[in-house]
């Protein structure tokens, strides 16, 4: 039986205002906890468009950024665009490739290989750049700490462009062009931005610049997929990408995003889920375990058969992708929970992991402990990884105190990446568990936190499409949770597949309530007599009607 606390999401006054103008109990107060004041608000929330976006030249640097790639199309100079390996990265390099070739530009993408030359721009990438005869570079979702790569290619008489998310240290490379609107000194009004969405942006501007006109949906719809993939809140700005983005999928005529659709198994409506569970990780996959370069070739594929081909790698390093996962976190798992009592924040390593999976199995012991947790791979003296952090936890911030120590670093406030000589590890591990005491223990708690209860009589589609307005969910803007009360199990659960369940249960006056639980199997035993259960309002395909998917229940008296 469970030992989570569950806990009522917080709201606002807001709530009462959003009701007196109209809008219907439930959605206020789900707006209202996501930061909705009033009316206005609420529609723009409710119907994200396109006119909603920011002009591009209200990012700091972006008109400079402009005004040099029309300098290189003037002077026929050729581009590099150096990316990053993960799916943001991926689809900021196409997008910009796509839209300068477009406008005469000629450009040619360098991506890292993770396991040889690691994350961000390096002076080894001028180098490439150079063999390309290139005059310009423009890095993508990295860049804003590459300071020694900048002056390489200064030194070497090559112009930098730097767009980049991630947030600034102390020293920022001189010499630029910095496009990052989280940099001391810009005013943009959405400072959430994915990489892609920063690359989007200068799409957009240098379109503008030149007179060209340009076809906004087909650059949304590859947007969309880092946006959402590089969990950025899906607020603003990237709402609206996002949901623009997934809406028009049925309309593309992308050999590569339509094979990629198809190994997936996703159907449309594409949701935001199949972004963040199916089609992103097979682009990540790639990246993960050695080059991204089938993942930009597949995103550009021209042609059906060469797609088919590109899809089908992309799937089979997914299956290799997942196993290397599973055992990383297994192996973490018994390394940090060997520890009693549990630390505030986990930090653990090995010589046997791939630092390519260590990230995303950072973030499901993340999950599965609730505490911050970093995990990293050892060879050649220095450990290579990735952290994730739970809410309400700035892990950036926890580290960054500690920055001297780590040869490498950089992130956000929910995950990082950092390098760290071994001699290190122990040092920064309990200075980490030291600063991380201050941390409200409430934080680190396990605990459910749902925004509705709803009687089981009201559980039905007209309830599932007042939810669905809200979508695309994400960071943000979560999934919302329901509490359901005087549930009983009608008949026995149904298991299928690798270890789920199907169930049907009544509510206090017979209501059939449709259960599924993903990996529920064991917990079978937990839907006995009475109970409660929180979840999420979902349309069940397989049965054709609105189910609600378990991730809770525990015994309910009257």
């Amino acid at each position: 039986m469970t030992t989570a606390r569950w806990q009522a999401a917080r709201n606002s006054a807001a709530e009462q205002k959003l009701r007196q103008a109209g809008v219907s109990p439930r959605t206020a107060l789900l707006l209202a906890n996501r930061g909705i004041e009033d009316a206005g608000q609420a529609e723009a929330f409710l119907t994200p468009s396109v006119s909603q976006l920011h002009d591009p030249f209200l990012l700091h640097g972006l008109d400079r950024a402009v005004a040099r790639l029309v300098a290189a199309r003037d002077r026929g100079e050729r581009v590099a665009v150096v990316g990053d390996y993960d799916v943001d990265g991926v689809t900021a390099t196409a997008l910009l490739q796509v839209v300068f070739g477009s406008c005469g530009i000629d450009s040619h993408a360098i991506l890292p290989h993770r396991l040889e030359e690691g994350y961000g721009f390096q002076p080894l990438h001028v180098e490439r750049a150079k063999a390309l005869d290139a005059k310009l570079i423009v890095t993508v979702d990295c860049g804003t700490s590459a300071t020694r790569a900048v002056d390489c290619a200064l030194e070497a008489g090559i112009d930098v462009v730097v767009t980049d998310h991630h947030l600034p240290g102390e020293e920022l490379p001189a010499g630029t062009v910095l496009v990052n609107p989280r940099q001391s000194g810009c005013a943009y009004p959405f400072p959430d931005l994915a990489g892609v969405g920063l690359a989007l942006k200068l799409a957009v501007g240098l379109a503008a610049r030149l007179g060209r006109p340009l076809a906004l949906d087909p650059l949304l719809r590859i947007a969309c997929l880092g946006t959402i993939a590089d969990l950025v809140p899906l607020l603003g700005e990237n709402r609206v990408i996002a949901a623009r983005g997934l809406a028009t999928f049925g309309e593309t005529r992308s050999v590569g995003l339509r094979a990629l659709m198809d190994r997936a198994g996703v159907k449309l409506p594409l949701r935001a889920s199949d972004v963040g569970f199916r089609l992103g990780p097979r682009l990540n996959a790639a990246g993960r375990l050695a080059s991204p370069q089938s993942a930009l070739e597949l995103l550009l594929a021209r042609d059906a058969k060469t797609a088919g081909a590109l899809a089908d790698q992309l799937e089979s390093a997914n299956r290799s992708r997942q196993e290397e996962e599973m055992r990383v976190v297994q192996e973490a798992s018994a390394l940090v929970t060997a520890r009693a009592p549990l630390p505030p924040i986990l930090l653990a390593w090995s010589e046997g992991w791939h630092k390519g999976v260590v990230g995303i199995a950072a973030g499901r012991l993340a999950r599965e402990l609730s505490r911050p947790t970093l995990l990293l791979a050892v060879e050649d003296g220095r450990a290579v990884g990735s952290g994730r952090s739970v809410p309400g936890v700035d892990l950036h911030e926890l580290v960054r105190r500690f920055e001297t120590r780590c040869e490498r670093f950089g992130g956000h406030s929910q995950a990082i990446g950092l390098t760290v000589a071994l001699p290190e590890l122990e040092a920064l591990r309990d200075d980490l568990e030291g600063a991380a005491a201050e941390v409200p223990p409430e934080l680190l708690s396990r605990r459910h936190e749902y925004e509705l209860t709803v009687p089981a009589a009201e559980l039905g589609p007209e309830l599932l499409a007042e939810l669905s307005r809200l979508e695309p969910f994400g960071m943000g803007n979560p999934q919302p949770a329901i509490r359901v009360q005087g549930l009983r199990l009608v008949g026995e659960p149904r298991r299928f597949g690798q270890g789920h369940l199907s169930a049907t249960a009544e509510g206090p006056e017979g209501e059939p309530v449709p259960l599924v639980g993903w990996r529920w199997a064991e917990r079978a035993p937990d839907l006995a007599g009475n109970f409660e259960a929180l979840g999420y309002l979902e349309e069940d395909s397989y049965r054709g009607e609105p189910v609600l998917r378990l991730t809770d229940v525990r015994p309910w008296q009257e």
